[in-house]
């Protein structure tokens, strides 16, 4: 407990304690002197009762009775005086008796016992030793001349016990009166201490907080103490203090909030713009010229330029700029990484920011100077933590930037960066799909158009030697081949337009197969079995392609190398994938064969298989037909 709050403990308890103690102690004194008073009165009565016995004794001497009797009375009164005689001196707690403590009572209470030994026992004594009238007359005149003097002594002893006990009930009855004194003393001491040290810093305390409530800080508590109350006291002060100075700014505390606030609301302001534009499907020339307009707006510059690394990673090449005049950028067309200060940025990946007034050593060209701007800016332009360029701000008046603004230039840097690397990837996915149709369309070429030509050049060097020979039944046979050659040829380029120019969405999927199947039928004038123990596939665009493609290599293998009759198609369950059977009663080949080169076809759909992360299986043997199973993830089935 601190100090503060032990002291206003202690002066409570300590006036406490002595009001109890002075009160316990005149209530002790109250109670001794009534006690007193209480045995007092009996030790008075009985010290009062030696007179009347002493005048007893005295009167059973002048009556003379039988000598057994008046012997016995008289004892017997002997006995009493001589029993209320020890009682006065020792006092009885069973009455209550007690004798006044006081020192000429003692002695006026020795003096009467001494008489009484002395004096008038002697004398009862001789009267009882009497024989005759005569002797007990003497006795009795000798007890009368000495008893006025012993019931004077008694006498003293009565009035000194009596003058006692005025003294002590008057003692008692000032301590009476002093309790109540004190008592009254006491209330008003303890409700001067109390309100003194307790209710009015309380009511100062309460009134100091209606003004503070009331928006008046100027209210201070008088330090008064250095109790509890005090550190309340100074703690308040502080208090409002602390509020008077967090009020006396609000204001500008305000301001600079909303200032604040409205900096930040811009910078998301800017920094979503930027990005919601970066994120359109536009070329590399209006991502650039987009973020420049943005970007020199918001930040108020008068030029701009962006800079992109070459491919060959060494030079810089300007691809939009604005405010800018045709010296500039021509001087700066390129600029090699590590020079001067855009090149030291692509190298560091630090932004950078110059006076032009006092330029650093790395500005080793002086461009900007010469265009009469006052400071240049250099903002790195970064994908997956790889500079592949720099976007410039230049101000004809000295500007600085703050941490935040640098800190949003930097992600502007950045979703730049990811935005162009975006743009790239596209083209080179486009690029890669386009090569990979292209190698395609070689290998369906290769597989069907190549190799009817192949053929008929062989036939028509066939035909040239037969007519050269003038063999004609051989020249028409050879004609009638390379007749069939050409149709064939002419019916596979068919084919292969439609194939290509096959698509497949959600809902037309089930439309495409029962085209293909169709234009098959018509093709070889056999019918189609098709089966479905599901429901049509929920594919995505591209999938759907892929399996119409291998469907279609499926069906055009059978047209051209099976010799069948019979053609089935199947949708089926296997376990959590669906499966795509085409079967037909043909030829057949060896299993072994089916990885070999020479069938172009069965690779391509095993590589478009792949594409949409299916299998083809190959079952075939010579002389039984051949079956090509398509096993599928578990597409979600809208018909099941």
């Amino acid at each position: 407990m601190p100090d503060s709050q032990q002291k206003l403990a202690n002066k409570i308890i300590g006036i406490l304690t002595v009001f109890f103690l002075v009160a316990l102690l005149a209530v002790g004194m109250t109670l001794l002197i009534s006690w007193k008073l209480e045995g007092g009165a009996a030790a008075i009565n009985d010290a009062g009762s030696l007179r009347m016995r002493s005048y007893r004794i005295g009167n059973l001497l002048q009556h003379p009775e039988p000598v057994s009797g008046q012997q016995a009375n008289l004892a017997g009164e002997i006995r009493e005086f001589e029993h209320i005689l020890a009682d006065l001196r020792r006092g009885d707690p069973l009455r209550p008796l007690a004798p006044p403590r006081d020192n000429r009572i003692s002695q006026q209470l020795e003096r009467v016992e001494q008489d009484w030994r002395e004096r008038i026992v002697p004398l009862l004594a001789d009267f009882g030793r009497a024989d005759d009238v005569e002797l007990q007359t003497r006795a009795f005149q000798a007890y009368q001349s000495s008893v006025r003097d012993f019931v004077a002594q008694i006498d003293s002893l009565v009035q000194a016990m009596e003058r006692n006990y005025a003294f002590n009930t008057n003692l008692l009855r000032t301590l009476q009166v002093g309790l109540i004194i004190l008592a009254v003393l006491g209330t008003l001491i303890l409700i001067r201490f109390f309100f003194v040290q307790v209710i009015r810093p309380v009511d100062l305390l309460h009134g100091g907080i209606k003004r503070m409530l009331g928006d008046d800080f100027s209210v201070r508590l008088p330090l008064e103490s250095r109790d509890e109350f005090g550190a309340l006291a100074s703690g308040f002060n502080q208090m409002v203090q602390h509020l008077q100075n967090l009020y006396a700014t609000l204001e500008e505390r305000v301001t600079s909030k909303t200032r604040t606030l409205a900096e930040r609301n811009q910078e998301l302001s800017v920094l979503y713009e930027t990005t919601a534009f970066l994120n359109e499907p536009v070329g590399l020339q209006d991502i650039c010229h987009g973020f420049r307009r943005r970007v020199r707006v918001a930040m108020g510059a008068d030029a701009c330029m962006i800079r992109l690394l070459g491919r060959d990673s060494e030079f810089m090449e300007p691809v939009s700029h604005e405010g800018l005049s045709a010296a500039f950028v021509a001087e700066e067309s390129s600029l090699r990484c590590g020079e001067c200060l855009c090149g030291a940025v692509l190298s560091s990946g630090q932004s950078q920011q110059i006076d032009t007034a006092n330029p650093p050593p790395l500005m080793c060209r002086e461009t900007c100077v010469r265009e009469g701007f006052r400071t240049a800016s250099a903002f790195s332009i970064v994908c997956q933590k790889q500079v592949v360029g720099v976007f410039n701000l230049y101000y004809r008046q000295e500007r600085q930037f703050s941490p935040q603004e640098m800190a949003l230039l930097d992600i502007l840097g950045k979703h730049l960066g990811v935005a162009i690397e975006n743009l790239r990837l596209r083209s080179r996915e486009k690029e890669a799909a386009v090569y990979e149709e292209r190698n395609l369309l070689a290998q369906e070429l290769h597989d069907s158009i190549a190799q009817g030509l192949a053929y008929l050049n062989i036939q028509t060097q066939l035909l040239q030697d037969s007519l050269r020979h003038e063999e004609t039944a051989e020249a028409q046979e050879v004609a009638e081949r390379i007749r069939n050659g050409v149709q064939e040829s002419y019916d596979d380029v068919r084919e292969l337009l439609v194939h290509f120019r096959t698509r497949a969405s959600h809902a037309d999927l089930e439309t495409a197969l029962m085209t293909v199947l169709q234009r098959f039928e018509v093709q070889t004038g056999m019918a189609v079995n098709f089966k479905r123990q599901v429901g049509l596939l929920q594919v995505a665009e591209d999938e759907g392609i892929q399996i119409i493609h291998i469907v279609q290599e499926a069906l055009s293998n059978i047209r051209k190398h099976a010799g069948a009759q019979h053609v089935a198609v199947r949708f089926e369950h296997e376990g959590a994938r669906i499966r795509i059977v085409i079967e037909d009663d043909g030829v057949g080949f060896a299993p072994e064969a089916s990885r070999s080169e020479d069938h172009v076809g069965l690779n391509i759909m095993r590589e478009r298989a792949a594409r949409i992360g299916g299998e083809v299986q190959i079952q075939s043997r010579v002389g039984e037909g051949t079956r090509i199973i398509l096993l599928l993830r578990h597409f979600s089935s809208p018909g099941a």
